[in-house]
C-alpha cells in the first residue's frame, strides 16, 4: 500500500471543521540539538515541500459527531520521523485532551525517531508514553489508526499502546523499518493484515469507511454508565438488528432446540431485562416506557413491528436430569453467542488480539450500543477457549474499567483448551488474568450462562452474584465423563455423575451459584 496523503489531506478524510493547536514555543540552536551539518536545510527543505514546519500537526475535530484531539503525522516532514518539537506538540495535545475530557486519535505515519536529534529524540518516546500513561489513568480513551508506514517509536508507542488499533489495508507495520530488517525478513510480517493476525491490532478499515467506523468507536468509548447491562433474552429466530463493524462477518449460530411440539425456539432466561438495566422475573411488567416481549428484549418492540421479529413460543421446561442438561447445552441447535450478540445489540464493534502475538475465533469482545448506551461484551463459543481468548477478554474488561462502561459476558465452553501448544502459551496465567479482572472490575459485570460451563475455563467469566442461566445450559466443576474418570467410576455410570454433581440450571439455582427472581419455568 502507498498512503501517501499529507497530514491535512488525512484529516479531511475524517472531519470538516479541524481547529489546530498552537505549537509550543521552543528556542532553536542551529543546525539542532547535535549541531548536525544540514539539519537546517534538510528541515527547510521539508517545509517547503509539505508546508509544515514540524512532523505533526495536533487540533481537535468532529468525528461524525464525537470531538476528539487529532494527531496527525506529515510524512513528508523528514519521513515523520519524532524529534524534539515533535514531542512538545505531542505532550501539549495529550494535556488539552486531558483536560478538555477528549478521547485521542493518533493517525501514525512515521519511520521512527529522528537521526539528526540522535538521543534526545529517542527520548521523546519516554515523553509520548508518560503522557499516554497520564490520559489512560484519566479514563479517556486512545484510539490509533496506522497508516503507511508505522514503524519504529512511533508504532512501539503511539501505535501500539493505544487502547485500540486501526490500520489502513496494506499499511506497513512493525518495530523493524524496512531499511534495518534482516535481509531475509519475510516482507508480508510487516503489514496490517500480518498485525491483525498476531493480535496486534484489531482492525483493517478502508480509508473511505474509516470516518464512518471511527466515529462509532468514539461514541462507544466515551459511552460510560453506572448500570448493569440488562440480562440478554434468548434471541427469536432470525432476529437480528447488529450492524457489526471492524470485524470479520460470521454465519448465525444454529437455531436452537425445538419445543416438544415441534415448534419454534423459546426463550430460557430465569431472569430477563427490562431494557432499562434492571432484571425482572418471566412475567414481571415491565418498566413503564418500555415494551417487553417474550423472548426479545424490551427494546426490540419496534423492530418486531416492522416485520424484523417475532414472539417466540412459551418458556421451555427445564431439564429433567443431569445429564439432560449436557445433551441441551451441547445441542447444535440452541442459539449460540452470535445470535444473542445480534439480538442484544442494535450495532457492535470487535476488539480483536490478545495484543501478544494470539488471537481466539471463539471468544467474541468489542463494545455494543444496547438500549441507547454502551455495553462492553466478551463471549464465548462454545469452543475449548485458547489463552489468546482468555486475555483478550481480560483486556476488554479492564479498557471498559477504566472507561466506566459495564460488561456482559456470555458463558459457553466445555472448558479451557488443554492440549501441548496451550499450556506453551500459558493457560494458566491467561485465566488467571480473566479472574483478577472480573474480581477487581469497578464497573458492573453481568454473565449469562447460555450452554456449556465447563470448569474454571467457564467461571473464570462469570460475575460473582450476578450470574444468570438459561434452561439450555449446565455449570460442572469438570464435565460429567471427566469426573467420573477422577472418581475412578466406569464410563457408564457418567450419566448417573453428573446428576450427583447438580449441573442442572435448578440445582444452579438453589445452590446459589446463579441468580433467578420468581419462580423458575416448571
Amino acid at each position: 500500500m502507498t498512503d501517501r496523503l499529507s497530514a491535512r489531506e488525512f484529516l479531511a478524510l475524517l472531519t470538516d471543521d479541524f481547529t489546530e493547536l498552537p505549537a509550543p514555543a521552543r528556542k532553536w540552536t542551529p543546525d539542532g540539538p547535535l549541531g548536525w551539518q544540514g539539519y537546517d536545510a534538510a528541515r527547510t527543505r521539508a517545509t517547503e515541500r509539505t508546508g509544515e514546519d514540524e512532523s505533526v500537526v495536533c487540533g481537535t475535530g468532529q468525528v461524525e459527531g464525537a470531538r476528539a484531539v487529532l494527531l496527525a503525522f506529515e510524512f513528508g516532514y523528514l519521513g515523520g520521523s519524532l524529534g524534539v518539537r515533535t514531542g512538545d506538540r505531542l505532550e501539549a495535545a495529550y494535556a488539552y485532551a486531558r483536560a478538555h475530557r477528549l478521547p485521542v486519535v493518533p493517525l501514525v505515519a512515521t519511520g521512527g525517531s529522528r537521526m539528526q536529534e540522535g538521543m534526545l529524540a529517542l527520548t521523546q518516546l519516554q515523553r509520548v508514553a508518560r503522557q499516554s500513561a497520564l490520559t489512560r489513568e484519566a479514563g479517556l480513551p486512545q484510539i490509533a489508526v496506522l497508516r503507511d508506514p508505522t514503524t519504529g517509536g512511533g508504532w512501539a508507542t503511539l501505535g501500539a499502546g493505544a487502547d485500540i488499533v486501526l490500520a489502513l489495508p496494506g499499511a506497513q507495520i512493525g518495530f523493524a523499518g524496512s531499511r534495518v530488517r534482516p535481509p531475509d525478513a519475510d516482507p508480508g510480517a510487516y503489514t496490517a493484515e500480518a498485525q491483525v493476525a498476531a493480535g496486534a491490532v484489531d482492525a483493517v478499515v478502508r480509508p473511505e469507511e474509516l470516518r464512518e467506523t471511527l466515529g462509532r468507536w468514539l461514541r462507544l468509548l466515551t459511552g460510560s454508565s453506572t448500570r448493569a447491562a440488562p440480562v440478554p433474552r434468548t434471541p427469536a429466530p432470525g432476529h437480528s438488528a447488529v450492524a457489526d463493524t471492524a470485524g470479520p462477518p460470521t454465519a448465525d449460530a444454529a437455531p436452537g432446540p425445538p419445543a416438544s411440539d415441534g415448534t419454534a425456539p423459546r426463550p430460557d432466561v430465569p431472569a430477563v431485562a427490562d431494557g432499562a438495566g434492571e432484571a425482572r422475573s418471566p412475567g414481571a411488567p415491565a418498566t413503564p416506557g418500555t415494551t417487553a416481549r417474550q423472548g426479545l428484549p424490551a427494546d426490540a418492540g419496534a423492530a418486531e413491528d416492522a416485520g424484523e421479529a417475532r414472539d417466540p413460543a412459551p418458556t421451555p421446561h427445564l431439564p429433567r436430569t443431569g445429564w439432560e442438561a449436557v445433551q441441551r447445552a451441547r445441542s447444535p441447535r440452541r442459539p449460540r453467542a452470535e445470535r444473542y450478540l445480534d439480538a442484544y445489540f442494535t450495532h457492535r464493534v470487535t476488539v480483536s488480539g490478545d495484543r501478544c502475538g494470539g488471537t481466539d475465533p471463539g471468544m467474541l469482545c468489542g463494545f455494543g450500543e444496547h438500549a441507547g448506551r454502551t455495553v462492553a461484551y466478551a463471549a464465548q463459543t462454545g469452543t475449548a477457549t485458547r489463552p489468546a481468548g482468555y486475555r483478550t477478554a481480560a483486556r476488554l474488561i479492564r479498557l471498559a474499567d477504566r472507561l466506566g462502561i459495564p460488561v456482559l459476558t456470555l458463558v459457553d465452553t466445555p472448558g479451557a483448551a488443554n492440549d501441548a501448544e496451550a499450556e506453551r502459551q500459558g493457560a494458566g496465567a491467561a485465566i488467571a488474568e480473566v479472574f483478577g479482572a472480573v474480581a477487581s472490575a469497578r464497573t458492573p459485570v453481568t454473565t449469562l450462562l447460555i450452554g456449556e460451563g465447563g470448569s474454571g475455563g467457564a467461571l473464570a467469566l462469570a460475575a460473582p452474584g450476578n450470574t444468570w442461566a438459561t434452561p439450555d445450559s449446565y455449570f460442572s466443576v469438570i464435565a460429567p465423563k471427566s469426573a467420573a474418570a477422577i472418581l475412578k467410576r466406569p464410563p457408564e455410570e457418567t450419566e448417573a455423575t453428573a446428576d450427583q454433581l447438580r449441573i442442572r440450571p435448578q440445582d444452579l439455582v438453589e445452590l446459589g451459584v446463579v441468580r433467578a427472581e420468581g419462580p423458575l419455568p416448571s
